[in-house]
């Protein structure tokens, strides 16, 4: 079956998804965030097949989330580290967490957890309006492109 794709759609959403949207695209990102930056580091740590991580790596290069650098160790070898891009999805990538958090573990169940450099847990996120108030989605709306003619 054909993948559909929306690299043109009219909708943020479907063209996030579009870019980053599978499991290992993100777990990809999330890696890179914990340090991670060599394909054996990355293919290791998620037990994915190195034509998946190949194919996942080559779409986060292109769509400008990683970006291949020289290695950090002075190697011939080859580094993906976040672009700004990249490091843009974090808030994503943290909200994602928390809500695996409150919905996907028993209570007393463990998990990893995110730290400030503190040591302290880090506080839920929260979408504030311009004015500071936290918003839910009751307290929004999207406005729609208008329909084309044809």
């Amino acid at each position: 079956m054909q993948r559909t794709g929306f690299a043109k759609a009219e909708c943020p959403v479907a063209r996030a998804l579009d870019a980053i949207g599978d499991w290992w695209s993100l777990l990809i990102v999330r890696d890179a965030f914990d340090g991670l930056r060599r394909f054996g580091d990355f293919q290791r740590n998620l037990g994915i097949a190195k034509g998946m991580l190949t194919a996942r790596l080559r779409k986060l290069v292109e769509t400008g989330v990683l970006e291949q650098v020289a290695a950090s160790d002075g190697s011939a070898y080859l580094e993906y580290a976040l672009t700004k891009r990249g490091h843009d999805l974090f808030p994503i990538v943290v909200s994602l967490r928390q809500w695996g958090e409150a919905h996907l573990y028993a209570r007393g169940e463990p998990h990893s957890v995110l730290l400030d450099h503190a040591g302290q847990a880090v506080g839920q996120l929260v979408l504030p309006s311009k004015n500071g108030k936290p918003l839910s989605w009751a307290d929004t709306k999207v406005r729609k492109v208008a329909a084309r003619r044809r």
